[in-house]
């Protein structure tokens, strides 16, 4: 006999549950401190299972009807309401869109705990300028392979090659993240392998001449403005590590007694922990800096902003300083010192390769195949940097 509405109101707790029932497996489930409970019994893979459906009268007779036939629809198509049940609620908080830009965003937000800040919102930012405005709207069932070479090949034409590379590669990872969300069934980006005009190759501007370097050396000592600024510039020859990585050091990857500086991997490229030998021209520069910012109990960066401590140093700060001194991006580049390093370290000074590349952060692996740790060859890497720096104080005077 199916329940009322009448009748359900009308039952009272008893010593032990019991249940009463509206047929095709529904019943109402009364415990003895008076909680009622619709719960739907079923077979599913010849074995009896149940799901709760709700608390009465917060759910309906007529609603726990509705759930019990829509539980029944999913058991004509082979589907366990339990575990369907679970999955949607798994997934109940998920963007449910199929719109690309929806998609993107999440895959945006997903990355921001694993890349750099600088590099996060480098990526945003072409998205926004020019991905968005050709795709954004558009459903990733919408973007085939044609469609996104056309918006690609324009890409490169109203921009450039390489940012159509960027976009198409950004594009891709677009389509990887969302395939398992069940929002694209395949990546239509695999398909244009080879279809855009190849990249160039480029390389940061880099003085490799020591007689040039000493000049350049020797123009910092003339570099106006703060002392801040200065002790970037002249350090980023020295610590070999990248620009976005100098402008974010921070007082405490300091390590005085240890004399050495300590980069955790969440602020390198690589992700990895990296460790700087401090020479004895580092130690010199960062406890002049010190006095100045270092003491002071809301300083941070070891390079902080003009605008206050709480930020670091603007990411063209050295560049625009560099270009002070008269010489442009295609003379020298920040980045472009470490590929200086690696140049005259290994021709003039012979350091081994390897142990270059691990100083200057780069994944470098054993005849195993396994990366070096961040403290592998530490004492020789200690020499090498010390060894560097006494060089460009050489070249800085002319006395080689």
């Amino acid at each position: 006999m199916q329940l009322t509405d009448k009748k359900l109101k009308a039952t009272l707790p008893k010593e032990k549950p019991y249940r009463i029932s509206d047929g095709d497996g529904l019943y109402l489930l009364i415990n003895p401190n008076g909680s009622k409970y619709f719960r739907h019994r079923y077979y599913f893979a010849k074995k009896r299972k149940e799901i709760h459906l709700g608390t009465y009268p917060d759910l309906s007779l007529k609603n726990a009807r509705l759930l019990r036939n829509e539980n029944k629809t999913l058991l004509n198509a082979n589907i366990d309401p339990a575990i369907d049940k679970k999955k949607k609620e798994i997934t109940k908080d998920v963007n449910n869109s199929n719109i690309f830009r929806e998609i993107a965003k999440d895959w945006l937000s997903f990355k921001a705990a694993t890349w750099s800040k600088d590099y996060h919102r480098a990526v945003e930012s072409r998205m926004q300028r020019i991905v968005y405005p050709k795709i954004g709207e558009m459903t990733m069932t919408d973007l085939t392979p044609s469609f996104l070479y056309s918006v690609l090949d324009k890409i490169q034409k109203e921009f450039s090659v390489e940012l159509a590379h960027k976009c198409k590669q950004y594009m891709g990872l677009v389509f990887t993240f969302a395939i398992p969300l069940d929002k694209a069934e395949r990546n239509p980006i695999n398909d244009l392998k080879g279809l855009l005009r190849p990249k160039t190759k480029k390389h940061y501007a880099a003085i490799i001449d020591p007689k040039a370097l000493g000049v350049f050396l020797r123009a910092t000592d003339k570099l106006r403005g703060s002392l801040i600024m200065s002790t970037a510039v002249k350090l980023t020859p020295q610590l070999l590590c990248r620009p976005g990585e100098l402008r974010q050091l921070l007082w405490s990857d300091v390590k005085w007694d240890d004399h050495r500086i300590e980069i955790p991997a969440e602020r390198m490229k690589m992700k990895t922990d990296h460790i700087i030998p401090m020479t004895t021209q580092c130690t010199e520069l960062l406890r002049e800096l010190y006095k100045l910012t270092g003491w002071q109990t809301n300083a941070h960066y070891v390079f902080p902003s003009q605008r206050g401590f709480s930020r670091p140093l603007s990411e063209n700060g050295v560049r625009v300083a560099i270009l002070s001194l008269g010489y442009d991006k295609e003379d020298v580049t920040p980045h472009g010192f470490r590929a200086t390093a690696r140049t005259l370290l290994d021709e003039i000074h012979e350091y081994p390769v390897e142990i270059i590349e691990q100083q200057l952060a780069h994944t470098v692996k054993d005849m195993n195949g396994r990366a070096y740790n961040r403290t592998k060859h530490l004492k020789q890497r200690s020499e090498m940097m010390q060894t560097w720096a006494d060089y460009l104080d050489k070249l800085k005077e002319q006395v080689i």
